[in-house]
């Protein structure tokens, strides 16, 4: 498929952010999951790949299992998704994906980072010819699987490219956006070790910035990493 190069780049330019974030995240993917399909993982896909994920990132089992009980529940406030996009300093796109249960709140603080960093907050979709939304999968590198076999059949499933992550030693799987469910059926039929899964924004056009210029975005992405309400963050930035 020969574009393991751009999805290996791409990687780099989500945002990551501290453990106790990524928990916080994962808490809300359990409500989510669990308001949509229900508390029982064997039924609910959904359910399973997020508990999965709440493994490899070390989340202690009790706490998914509390998420779990306190999603279930009728006082458990739901979480509404939302992107949100515009342009930072030197004009880095930026592309915000929330989770909140206040709309307005995340709006306006959201809005109020970009302004304090010279940025602009747009409109939704403004950012649709730069950013592509991808499935990922990423499993065990267990000896048998034999990559280019496993790639010949996915590709019937949706998928665009896989490729060995020699870092980590796993394989790493991007499909299309819809191809989500298929990919994940196909795996767990399989048998092969789920280790993460999830959806990502691709930049299909780069902004190159100096280390200088660089620092300067740096300013909004750490602001927007700080918020609970943003789960992700995403950007076309490339330091020279």
């Amino acid at each position: 498929m020969g574009r393991a190069f751009e999805f290996r780049k791409a990687r780099k330019m989500k945002r990551w952010s501290s453990m106790a974030k990524v928990f916080t995240r994962i808490g809300k993917d359990i409500v989510m999951a669990v308001k949509s399909g229900g508390p029982d993982p064997t039924t609910n896909s959904r359910l399973r790949a997020v508990i999965q994920n709440a493994k490899a990132a070390n989340m202690p089992k009790v706490n998914v299992e509390n998420a779990i009980k306190k999603a279930s529940s009728k006082d458990q406030e739901d979480y509404k998704e939302m992107v949100l996009e515009g342009y930072g300093m030197h004009g880095v796109a930026v592309l915000v994906e929330c989770t909140t249960d206040n709309n307005n709140r995340t709006v306006a603080n959201v809005r109020s980072y970009f302004t304090k960093c010279n940025g602009n907050l747009g409109t939704n979709g403004m950012l649709d010819f730069i950013f592509e939304r991808k499935c990922i999968f990423k499993i065990a590198n267990t000896p048998g699987v034999d990559l280019e076999e496993l790639e010949f059949e996915l590709i019937d499933f949706g998928a665009d490219d896989v490729f060995l992550d020699e870092e980590h030693d796993q394989i790493n799987i991007y499909g299309e956006f819809t191809a989500y469910g298929a990919i994940q059926k196909f795996l767990e039929e399989k048998g092969l070790e789920l280790l993460h899964a999830d959806f990502e924004r691709i930049p299909t056009d780069t902004k190159k910035l100096s280390e200088a210029d660089a620092a300067d975005l740096d300013k909004l992405l750490e602001k927007l990493d700080e918020d609970d309400d943003v789960q992700n963050v995403y950007h076309n930035m490339v330091i020279e």
